[in-house]
């Protein structure tokens, strides 16, 4: 039985299908399932409301109205991306609901799919075994319609073309990244790991020039400074009082703290940036996977916005640190309690009192997350110089696997 699993998970066709299967039923459940009401106006808007937030974007970009306003008549709730991410989801708003929303899943799942396929270092074996784990999260994210997986697969990609000299690239995946949600910047941390890195900049630079001339496109530049003070206006009033699943949501929920938001991604910045004094450890492979394990979990619980779907993202990373670590008791019951209360609370098969009663109220699907994203700190802090240290320019050497004990 063992052997016949690991051959699945060691078959990139059957993943592969496996992936295009999950995003062809996301979309469908969210075509086929009527409509729903959203906020107490009884106003009920359709089940794919995020597709049609995007979709909409660039009608209202090419019409010349304002993006950052409500348009309750066609969706819930406002447009918060650049205006570039509008005129990319030029793309899907051509076709009919039907048809984007596919295509939209289908682009979701496809970057994260190959993001995983393309890291070096890691068997096949490993990247099947990576992509099943986060498989319901990846769901729960296209359930909603969302960018979480494609923001995850961008940064991940971005992490393989920069251990394969690949920079004009990898640079692109980032700049994009952050173009759809800003939080997408701290990707820019992997630079430090890597030579030449004034090309990185010029590279991003060239990129963000390009992204930003998009929607010139389509309105002229008078319009578009309006919108860049509109969409400012709209992050100066972002403000919550909502600490979402994230540690100040964790830390309010079990010690009725008022957090200062600011205060707490200030000391999240620091903490992360604790291991990354070990500039030695620098051409460590391992030490650089488990950066990136650390930036996608770091981008979700420092997030004060953020909800279920957004945690395809922290569950990449902490699902490429478990399946490259030492299976020691202390990394198994916190994958396992991150497995069920992360990714199986929000499903069906958990039992809703549960959910309701205690996995909300106590922000139980962030902390088993916040926890292993301390464990990936001192795993780096710790970390001793092993047997796939890497040179830089020799990535494509020896064989293709990544495991890393202390």
């Amino acid at each position: 039985m063992k052997s016949k699993i690991k051959s699945i998970l060691s078959n990139y066709k059957i993943i592969v299908l496996i992936f295009m299967l999950f995003a062809l039923a996301a979309s469908l459940q969210s075509l086929l399932s009527g409509t729903k009401t959203l906020h107490d106006s009884g106003i009920e808007y359709n089940r794919y409301n995020n597709y049609t937030i995007f979709e909409k974007s660039f009608h209202h970009l090419k019409d010349g109205k304002d993006l950052y306003v409500l348009y309750p008549e066609e969706h819930w709730d406002l447009y918060k991306y650049s205006p570039s991410f509008a005129a990319f989801f030029a793309i899907f708003a051509i076709f009919p609901d039907w048809i984007g929303l596919n295509l939209w899943n289908f682009l979701n799942a496809f970057i994260l799919l190959i993001s995983v396929y393309y890291l070096p270092k890691v068997n096949i074996y490993q990247k099947g075994f990576i992509l099943i784990l986060f498989l319901i999260e990846l769901m729960t994210s296209m359930q909603n319609a969302q960018s979480n997986a494609l923001i995850a697969g961008l940064i991940i990609l971005a992490f393989g073309l920069l251990e394969k000299d690949k920079y004009l690239f990898a640079t692109f995946c980032i700049t994009f990244s952050v173009f759809i949600k800003l939080f997408g910047i701290v990707g820019f941390a992997l630079f430090l790991f890597y030579p030449k890195k004034w090309r990185l900049v010029l590279h991003s630079a060239l990129w963000s020039i390009l992204l930003l001339a998009i929607p010139l496109i389509f309105i002229d530049f008078g319009q578009y400074k309006l919108l860049f003070s509109s969409f400012w206006n709209m992050l100066s009033n972002d403000h919550s009082i909502s600490y979402g699943y994230s540690v100040m949501g964790w830390l309010n929920s079990w010690f009725g703290f008022e957090i200062n938001k600011f205060f707490i991604v200030v000391i999240g910045v620091l903490v992360f940036l604790i291991p990354l004094s070990r500039i030695k450890e620098y051409k460590n492979y391992t030490f650089r996977f488990l950066t990136l394990s650390s930036l996608l979990i770091w981008v979700v619980i420092f997030n004060h916005k953020a909800e279920s779907p957004t945690f395809i993202i922290a569950m990449a990373g902490v699902s490429l640190w478990f399946v490259t670590s030492e299976k020691s008791k202390i990394n198994i019951i916190l994958f396992v309690s991150a497995f069920i209360l992360t990714s199986l609370s929000p499903t069906d098969i958990f039992p809703r009192f549960l959910r309701n009663e205690i996995v909300n109220p106590y922000a139980l699907k962030s902390f088993p997350i916040i926890l292993i994203w301390l464990k990936i700190i001192y795993d780096m802090i710790v970390l001793k110089k092993n047997r796939i240290t890497i040179e830089y320019g020799t990535q494509h050497k020896g064989r293709d696997q990544l495991r890393y004990e202390h």
